[in-house]
């Protein structure tokens, strides 16, 4: 299998999973490779961040372009559409801006950088005001962004990688230094397939959350993911599950029930609503340019 394509497999494997951009789950190829300019575009029947649904189940139009220079610098942007209800208020799309350093010295590859998320004509006005518990004078204002730090470390076929919010994580207010510890596998089946695994948890800082039923939710929680790709002449078909012990139950209030829209305020504005981490299969297609 060529390098491009397995590129593109983890890349069909990751998104079911994270905010992803490709190069997050490329191989380090240190100082020798050429410098490239490529784009890929997907179709998923959900997008699952992080294990959280941020679609309200319905299909996700994923795709981005990436720049990568021999010195082992790059930079790209990858984009989805979002629902509004996930936590974007009046937003429908997610625009990904990244850039950092790669290298890699035989089996092992470091991977360094910096992404930004941003979510345009989200409106956050005094919204989350009471939502965290540690902070109930703090309310959220203006647009959703997220900016993080990452360290990926890769030995043969398992990347460790850890992302340090240097923002309120996802406008949420307090949460400033929030982090995310993401394991995962991929490994070269042959004749055209890929099979990837994931697990990661979510340390969020300083938050906490009291449920319908008076017990308290500190937002953090794992998500995992298992899966398998096949390449077929250039497009990279792809099925995964994607779990997660996020408390979502919409019948106790709990922390991630999503609904189905959100207004400028936080609320859900009476739509429709469900558990967010959820276990589900997701199914895609995509292809590199």
């Amino acid at each position: 299998m060529s390098n491009t394509i397995q590129r593109l497999a983890v890349l069909a494997l990751a998104a079911t999973t994270f905010h992803s951009p490709a190069h997050a789950q490329q191989d380090a190829e240190g100082a020798s490779s050429p410098s490239s300019l490529t784009a890929n575009a997907g179709l998923f029947s959900s997008y699952r961040f992080r294990g959280l649904d941020q679609t309200f189940g319905k299909p996700a139009v994923q795709g981005g372009f990436d720049y990568t220079h021999a010195s082992g610098l790059y930079a790209g942007n990858w984009n989805s559409n979002v629902s509004s209800g996930a936590g974007y208020p009046e937003g429908s799309l997610e625009m990904d801006f990244y850039a950092g350093y790669k290298t890699r010295v035989g089996d092992v590859g470091l991977d360094m950088g910096a992404l930004y998320y941003h979510y345009p004509g989200t409106r956050l006005e005094n919204a989350f005001a009471g939502v965290n518990r540690r902070h109930p004078g703090k309310a959220a204002n203006g647009g959703v962004n997220n900016g993080e730090l990452y360290l990926a470390g890769t030995w043969r076929f398992l990347t460790l990688k850890y992302s340090h919010a240097v923002t309120d994580y996802f406008s949420m207010p307090g949460t400033r230094g929030s982090g995310y510890v993401d394991l995962s596998a991929a490994h070269d089946l042959g004749n055209g397939y890929v099979l990837g695994a994931h697990v990661g948890h979510l340390l969020l800082r300083d938050f906490s959350y009291r449920n319908a039923d008076g017990s308290t939710d500190d937002g953090r929680y794992s998500d995992w993911r298992i899966g398998v790709t096949k390449d077929i002449s250039g497009w990279i078909a792809g099925a995964s599950y994607v779990g997660s012990n996020a408390q979502g139950r919409c019948s106790n209030g709990e922390f991630y029930c999503f609904s189905s829209s959100m207004g400028s305020d936080g609320s859900g504005n009476g739509s429709r609503s469900r558990d967010a981490g959820r276990g589900v299969i997701v199914l895609s297609i995509a292809r590199s340019f």
